[in-house]
């Protein structure tokens, strides 16, 4: 059962009154993209009515009625309304950790030199697979927690630290069962039982991929140098295709490998990273419906060039943003903290930053029914403890999350 289409618990008409601010992309339907990206609805004294999981109304206080029946009432002042965060692309299913790699990266030693000496994402493949389903089910479920406290209502989550049968399927599941939407990154790396890259095809697709199509919404795949190339990539999410999976693309990240051409020959909803790509990347992916999903904290914490945001934008690309979250090259569940990093390096307005990270993300993952503050979208809002919207980005790395509500029911509060 796709995010999408699962059921809302019913709850009681929740109404938020009294907030500071409401700020929302605009318009109601399909994802923003050049100029429309700066297009945000504020709203000042604002409230949000809940009804049994859906936003039943929004407005000015001024204009609030009576409302008849039974409703529990959120004090909003002092505090701004935002859509519910969306992380559309996490890798929340794995063990142990790389803080060893860190300081040697920290020293000087490359994330690639790493990787081709045994670490980088093998070393946490090794320490996934020790992991039993119950342990692997508790992390994802912690991560999804971390998530949930910065505001992420709704995110995707990768497998792609196990690669082999079992981990493989028992992240998907855990991904599923903590209420993320799991994509099968099968080709994730190249395990070390396996002598090449098709020969791990191969079994994956033979072994893995019947049984993951079952659980999964959406199928990836790392296509760069050291990983998989583009004939691979085309094998692997052919299949995946056929077996009912949307398609998702890691590409550009170091080098460009042919992943936006063949993202957009296959149709896949995006290609993630593009640190690299250049300008006819750039063209291509404006002209095509290929999402970009851009990962300034990757960047960030590799100390890599940040993809060309403003170029993606100005050309009229579908810009999405997304933490990236995973033990060795971005370890942040924080969207906020995205949200000053696409403001401050990838030189984004606050507008399309909150774009990117709510309307846009959204439809990345196929869901159509949240990302705005909008009448007949999913109840998802996020109350900044802020004199200002802005402050999602303004305040870099600040605890600025006041109190978050998914599906018309408040979750946190601090």
């Amino acid at each position: 059962m796709s995010p999408e289409r699962a059921p809302i618990e019913a709850v009681p008409r929740l109404l938020v009154r009294d907030l500071a601010q409401l700020a929302t992309p605009a318009g109601t339907a399909g994802p923003l993209r050049g100029r429309a990206l700066r297009d945000a609805t504020v709203l000042e004294d604002a409230y949000v009515l809940c009804d049994g999981g859906e936003i039943a109304a929004v407005g000015r206080m001024s204009d609030l009625g009576p409302l008849d029946g039974e409703v529990e009432e959120l004090d909003g002042r002092g505090l701004c309304a935002i859509p519910g965060l969306v992380d559309c692309h996490t890798h929340p299913a794995w063990g142990g950790d790389r803080v060893e790699e860190f300081s040697l990266r920290a020293g000087g030693a490359g994330y690639e030199e790493l990787h081709a000496a045994g670490g980088g994402i093998l070393s946490t493949v090794r320490a996934t697979r020790l992991l039993g389903e119950d342990a692997l089910r508790a992390r994802v479920e912690r991560h999804a927690a971390w998530m949930l406290r910065h505001g992420t209502t709704t995110w995707e989550g990768k497998s792609g630290y196990g690669l082999d049968r079992e981990t493989e399927l028992a992240s998907l599941r855990a991904v599923r069962a903590a209420g993320g939407s799991p994509t099968w990154l099968g080709a994730h790396a190249v395990p070390p039982e396996f002598a090449g890259g098709d020969a791990y095809l191969d079994f994956a697709l033979d072994e893995v991929l019947p049984e993951a199509a079952r659980v999964a919404d959406a199928a990836d795949i790392f296509l760069e140098r050291g990983a998989f190339d583009a004939a691979q990539a085309r094998r692997y999410l052919e299949s995946c295709r056929g077996a009912g999976l949307a398609l998702r693309l890691h590409g550009d990240q170091f080098t460009e490998s042919g992943a936006i051409e063949l993202a957009v020959a296959l149709g896949a909803r995006s290609v993630d990273h593009l640190e690299a790509t250049g300008p006819g990347g750039i063209r291509a992916l404006a002209a095509s419906e290929v999402a970009g999903v851009l990962l300034p904290a990757s960047a960030l914490f590799l100390d890599r060039p940040m993809p060309p945001a403003r170029a993606l934008v100005d050309a009229g690309a579908i810009v999405a943003l997304a933490s990236d979250f995973n033990p060795g090259s971005a370890f942040t569940t924080s969207l906020p903290l995205v949200a000053s990093l696409a403001c401050t390096q990838l030189h984004l307005a606050p507008e399309e930053a909150l774009a990117g990270l709510t309307v846009n993300a959204a439809h990345v993952l196929g869901l159509h029914d949240r990302g705005r503050l909008e009448t007949g979208f999913r109840a998802d809002l996020v109350l900044l403890e802020a004199p200002d919207w802005r402050y999602l980005a303004y305040h870099l790395a600040g605890d600025v999350v006041a109190a978050v509500v998914r599906g018309g029911s408040l979750v946190v509060r601090r």
